[in-house]
């Protein structure tokens, strides 16, 4: 239900309580993994503007086409080489983990977006830390004290309260169904596309990494769409240059600023850590709602954002 209170003077305190928080914590992973939700959240905010009419592999491919297209400029003004000398194993991993992070896990979360709406997408988006969390614990024998456990908790209580709201229209059974499914699988291969390189992180630049899982993502879709028998209504919209608005600077946030702040925050920071606070960026995604697409705020919004910087704070509360 709508609040009653100045929501204006409640957008300040929450964007200040914000950049308080930033502010607090030292660790540049922390710092890398926080940046990187709030710039997922203006793409989010993008993509809702420009509308559901584009197919997602059309538009998986799309941005991964354009960030490319930001990629190679940006390391050859760094002066960072586009074919450094790395071993294979860590060559290898990277382009495994692009296709299972962004050519799978993207593609399904698109679809899913398509079945269940953006309100129920975002409860299912809670796995995503629950899934890093058990992967890097299986494979990275990572562990976290007491209270990181209850912080986590904390984020995703906060992001179920977020997406406490109306649905909008009844799903039909199928729907529902196959959204979860899709859902649940996308961060399932999100989760273990950026836990199997972690190790191969600490050796390399970050800029680099992140160019190799583009190419990973990118290279599977460029192959498979053209041999499809629907290529040409997943492939037509991309060329309506209206939709271009939009699409453009999601992409630029969404799959190039966004990936490179996240890959550091997996980079500098524990990979469990990292996942925590990158699920603020649906807390995110409610306040920049507010401010920008002039949504009000509800009693579970409020909630939500209390929940989400209580738990990020004992999440990236040091050992």
């Amino acid at each position: 239900m709508p609040l009653n209170f100045d929501s204006a003077r409640l957008e300040i305190g929450l964007v200040t309580s914000i950049l308080n928080f930033v502010h607090g914590i030292r660790s540049l992973g922390e710092i890398l993994a926080i940046v990187s939700g709030l710039v997922w959240a203006v793409a989010v905010i993008l993509y809702r503007v420009s509308g559901r009419t584009v197919h997602p592999l059309g538009l998986n491919l799309f941005k991964n086409v354009l960030a490319l297209v930001f990629m190679v400029p940006t390391m050859i003004i760094f002066g960072l080489p586009l074919f450094p000398a790395v071993p294979a194993k860590t060559l290898g991993l990277l382009l495994l983990s692009g296709f299972l992070g962004i050519a799978v896990s993207d593609t399904l979360f698109f679809y899913a977006l398509n079945r269940l709406g953006a309100s129920i997408v975002a409860i299912v988006d809670c796995l995503y830390s629950p899934f890093v969390i058990g992967l890097s614990f299986v494979l990275l024998g990572e562990r976290m004290a007491a209270w990181q456990l209850i912080g986590v908790a904390l984020i995703i209580s906060a992001v179920l309260a977020a997406s406490r709201s109306n649905h909008g229209e009844p799903l039909s059974r199928k729907n529902l169904v196959l959204g979860l499914i899709f859902g649940v699988l996308a961060m399932f291969f999100v989760a273990i596309g950026i836990v199997i390189v972690k190790p191969v992180l600490a050796d390399g630049s970050v800029v680099w990494a992140t160019l190799v899982r583009i190419v990973g993502g990118t290279v599977p879709l460029v192959i498979v769409v053209p041999l499809l028998p629907g290529r040409r209504a997943i492939l037509s919209p991309l060329l309506d240059r209206a939709k271009w608005k939009a699409m453009v600077p999601a992409s630029f946030f969404g799959s190039y600023f966004s990936l490179i702040l996240w890959m550091g925050g997996m980079k500098y920071a524990k990979v469990s850590v990292a996942a925590a606070l990158n699920q603020l960026n649906t807390i995110f995604i409610v306040v920049l709602a507010a401010l920008f697409l002039k949504e009000r705020l509800s009693l579970w919004k409020v909630a939500a954002v209390v929940l989400a910087f209580a738990g990020a704070y004992l999440a990236a509360t040091p050992f």
